[in-house]
């Protein structure tokens, strides 16, 4: 097992040396290789325009002289003689006029040859490519040939590259050859030397892995007084310490995690360059982050509200405790941001507390609009019968038929009193859930029914037409008879008071979604588009409503009752022809 171990030392020393030599040599045999075949296309590619422009002065006067063309196979081959290259003369439209090594007359239109519109565009031009006459690779160059400043012609000077190709193939092998020597030498070398490095490391290692399955308490001994005898020892005393202080980290994360998990308030620690350290639950619950993912992010990326970037950017800069309530939308929510700075502790970094403060701001807003509007409700009567008593003790005592309709005045604005303090404290028990609804499985037409008995006289008397449809078969849903009872009288009570005399109210139910969909329907005066969204509130009322009476707390009485059942109650009215108030109740599964 240590010989496996060692050699795997051994491969981990000696192979990125050889792998390094390797791909030096190979770099180098490539470079060289391309380097010197280079050299070699280059100096060819010189001295063949030389030759081309050499012979393309030659070849101008037989080239105008049409009577003189057939003359240029026997020259091209002279000056093919001369300079050891193939030489080709074409006229301006690309037909050959002269070859020395070809037939020309098989030989195809040259104007499209690349060297040849090089040449046509730049002036010269040079190509390598495959000869299909000639059945090898061949270098070409291209000059055209100009005669007051109009081209007549080309020549064309090629060179085959065979000869070119043997010599930097022969350079390749020898330089292959000095590689693979090179390489086996340090091969050797590189092993004999990992052996020696890595004969005291062995022990050394051995003690470290189990030091890393928790053992601290490990004696190392070394008998090499080099620098791996000084690591060693520095090892042991690092053992020792990281043992201490791992078990204290391990108590402080404990006593951290611990507290931040149960607080109540979301914690962010942000560094100088706005990465984020550290993030507790609540945090990522306000901000609908994973924790996880958020360690290391961008502060910008990861809040997305500028002003809470805009807190943490001002504590940052003036180094000073800053506060913000920010308003939140999709949900609607207010949040405290308390950016502080940790310089005494953590320089550069900065410490963000948030608070969700939505139901503060709820439960205020509530106080207020519950102030204001009992207020408003209690002046009424209250105005009514202070009045009243100034009447009676003025004089009126003294006409007993006008006390006796003062006093009954009076008892009718006690009773609204009564009646508004009755309706308060239902409402606070529903709210605070002090008033227990009892769920039994009841059927939807009998509810409609007892309600609809409990007002037909006082409809008849308003001279208004009460119709229940209610189909039989309907699936039973879990509600308390009495109390859903309620929210039908009462809805039917607001119909038949707010409806003229020969109207109808239609009092329906449905199975819709899985549900029990009820309904209220009448043909009075409706509810402006204005109050439709808030006659639920406590103490709403239309300007209609309060013509008419009434405490404006049946409404927020009967939706609370609904959402008791797991319910959802609206309304759907236009002004003058009416008012819809459906009621939507789960079936019993």
């Amino acid at each position: 097992m240590n010989r496996k171990f060692l050699r795997g030392i051994q491969w981990r020393i000696a192979l990125p040396y050889t792998i390094l030599l390797i791909l030096t040599m190979l770099g180098v045999w490539f470079y060289l290789s391309q380097f010197i075949r280079q050299i070699h296309l280059n100096n060819i590619e010189t001295s063949l325009l030389s030759q081309s422009e050499l012979i393309g002065d030659a070849a101008t006067l037989p080239l105008v002289d049409i009577g003189h063309n057939d003359n240029l196979d026997a020259l091209s081959k002279d000056w093919s003689e001369l300079i050891q290259a193939r030489v080709t003369i074409i006229n301006k439209d690309g037909l050959v006029l002269g070859e020395s090594h070809e037939d020309r007359s098989k030989m195809d239109n040259h104007i499209n040859r690349p060297e040849v519109q090089q040449a046509l565009k730049e002036g010269q031009g040079t190509s390598i490519r495959f000869s299909r006459t000639a059945g090898f690779d061949m270098f070409y160059t291209s000059v055209p040939i100009v005669v007051d400043g109009a081209v007549i012609g080309f020549s064309r000077v090629a060179l085959p590259l065979d000869q070119v190709e043997a010599d930097v193939e022969q350079l390749r092998r020898n330089i292959l050859l000095f590689t693979l020597v090179l390489m086996a030498v340090s091969i050797l070398l590189s092993f004999l030397i990992a052996e020696r490095t890595t004969r005291p490391i062995r022990d050394l290692n051995e003690a470290v892995g189990q030091m890393t399955d928790g053992s601290y308490n490990q004696v190392l001994a070394s008998s090499s007084r080099d620098e791996i005898g000084e690591l060693t020892g520095s090892i042991e005393s690092m053992a020792r310490q990281l043992h201490e202080q791992v078990e204290i980290l391990k108590a402080e994360e404990s006593k951290l995690s611990a507290i931040l998990s149960q607080m109540s308030d979301g914690v962010i620690m942000v560094s100088q360059d706005g990465e984020v350290v550290l993030i507790n639950q609540k945090a990522a619950q306000l901000f609908d982050v994973d924790v996880h993912a958020s360690i290391g992010s961008s502060l910008i990326q990861f809040l997305k509200h500028h002003q809470f970037v805009d807190l943490w950017q001002r504590c940052l800069a003036e180094g000073q405790e800053q506060s913000e309530i920010v308003e939140l939308h999709l949900p609607r929510r207010f949040i405290q941001g308390v950016a502080a700075a940790l310089g005494d502790y953590l320089e550069g970094n900065i410490l963000l507390i948030f608070r969700d403060l939505t139901n503060v701001r709820r439960l205020e807003t509530v106080r207020r609009d519950f102030i204001s509007n009992i207020s408003h409700e209690l002046r009424t009567p209250l105005a009514s019968l202070k009045a009243l008593a100034e009447t009676l003790q003025s004089g009126a005592l003294d006409d007993p038929p006008a006390a006796r309709r003062f006093i009954n005045q009076i008892e009718n604005e006690v009773d609204t009193l009564n009646q508004m303090t009755s309706e308060l404290l239902e409402l606070a028990r529903i709210e605070t859930r002090e008033t227990s609804i009892q769920l039994t499985q009841t059927k939807p037409c009998v509810i409609l029914k007892q309600a609809c008995d409990r007002l037909q006289l006082q409809a008849e008397k308003a001279q208004l037409n009460l119709v229940l449809d209610c189909p039989s078969g309907l699936p039973e849903i879990l509600a308390d008879g009495s109390r859903l009872e309620q929210v039908f009288v009462n809805l039917i009570h607001n119909a038949i008071k707010f409806t003229s005399p020969g109207g109808e109210i239609i009092v329906s139910a449905i199975i819709e979604n899985g549900g029990i969909k009820f309904s209220v329907k009448d043909n009075g005066s409706g509810i402006p588009a204005d109050d439709l969204t808030r006659i639920f509130e406590r103490f709403y009322k239309t300007d209609k409503a309060r013509s008419g009476g009434g405490t404006g707390l049946g409404l927020a009485i009967a939706r609370h009752l609904v959402e008791a059942h797991g319910g959802k109650i609206w309304a759907e009215s236009l002004e003058g022809m009416g008012s819809t108030f459906y009621i939507v109740i789960p079936t019993f599964e």
